[in-house]
């Protein structure tokens, strides 16, 4: 069972977001949103927002007896180039320089956590 969240149009550039997004990439979804608090980047709360909509949409889907967030595990985060906003700003001599004000759309699908079974081989 998957599921996803998306934030589209968040107003940080996705280099910054790929960085804080490396962090919690494969793991679970509690341990996830403990290093997301306690990452001293402005990227940590866009992305800590966003896992928290795609946990508390699975546990919405599938019904809270079924579904834990200590089962969770982040299976896919993409951070897509959204829109740039573009400014100017005035130069000396009549010149003007190009701003811009770059923004991200945020992709997170969480999963269910397999449990791995143990292989156990014959004896000959």
């Amino acid at each position: 069972m998957e599921s996803k969240a998306v934030s589209k149009y968040v107003k940080m550039s996705p280099r910054k977001l790929r960085r804080v997004a490396a962090l919690i990439k494969g793991e679970p979804v509690d341990r996830a949103l403990n290093v997301l608090t306690l990452t001293p980047k402005a990227a940590s709360k866009a992305l800590f927002r966003t896992l928290k909509s795609a946990a508390s949409n699975a546990i919405a889907t599938e019904g809270s007896a079924k579904v834990k967030v200590e089962d969770l595990v982040v299976k896919e985060i993409s951070i897509d180039v959204g829109p740039t906003w573009k400014r100017i700003r005035p130069a000396s001599m009549g010149r003007a320089y190009m701003i811009r004000k770059r923004t991200s759309h945020i992709s997170v699908i969480v999963a269910e956590k397999k449990e791995k079974t143990k292989i156990v081989e014959g004896k000959k």
